[in-house]
């Protein structure tokens, strides 16, 4: 699979929330990981919840372009994230 996303948008995201996209790209390897659509008014977004290669468990949104993921945010999950995560395993 082929990821994309903006350097500098990857920067802000690595300060803010102390993910880098590369190992968010690990969520889409993760077979127990699940995607809900995101509510976005000028593009489709999507919202994978899985588990990185350390084990956390991260929220990446991304939306598609063309064959590629396009990365837009990635961070950890919530307690009620988690715990849908748990759940769907």
């Amino acid at each position: 699979m082929d990821y994309q996303w903006d350097k500098n948008k990857e920067q802000s995201n690595r300060h803010k929330h102390g993910i880098a996209f590369a190992d968010a790209t690990a969520v889409f390897a993760d077979d127990n990981a699940f995607t809900i659509e995101d509510d976005y008014p000028d593009e489709e977004r999507f919202a994978a919840i899985g588990a990185d290669a350390f084990g956390s468990i991260l929220v990446v949104v991304y939306t598609w372009r063309g064959e590629s993921i396009r990365i837009i945010s990635a961070r950890k999950g919530t307690a009620s994230e988690r715990r849908q995560y748990e759940e769907q395993r």
